[in-house]
């Protein structure tokens, strides 16, 4: 598979959804074996899984605990006027 250039542009192409679980068992598998086999994609694939490590662990904002309160009171209000 790492030979094929059209191979490498299915893997690019669906390495977001490889990395969301978005792939059926089979086309993950396919997509595995070819990040394995082409160091490329694999680089490619590499990078992007560490960036997504870094950007949630670096770009998380916390909610103060009043804020969480008064919308969760909000949300239960409304649920109450719908019923």
């Amino acid at each position: 598979m790492a030979e094929d250039k059209g191979d490498c542009i299915e893997a690019v192409h669906l390495l977001y959804h490889y990395l969301d679980g978005e792939l059926t068992t089979e086309r993950r598998v396919l997509i595995r074996q070819h990040l394995d086999d082409c160091p490329p994609c694999g680089q490619a694939f590499d990078f992007e899984a560490e960036l997504r490590v870094v950007v949630s662990q670096n770009c998380r904002e916390t909610v103060p605990d009043h804020l969480r309160q008064r919308v969760a009171e909000t949300l239960r209000q409304a649920q109450l006027s719908q019923e």
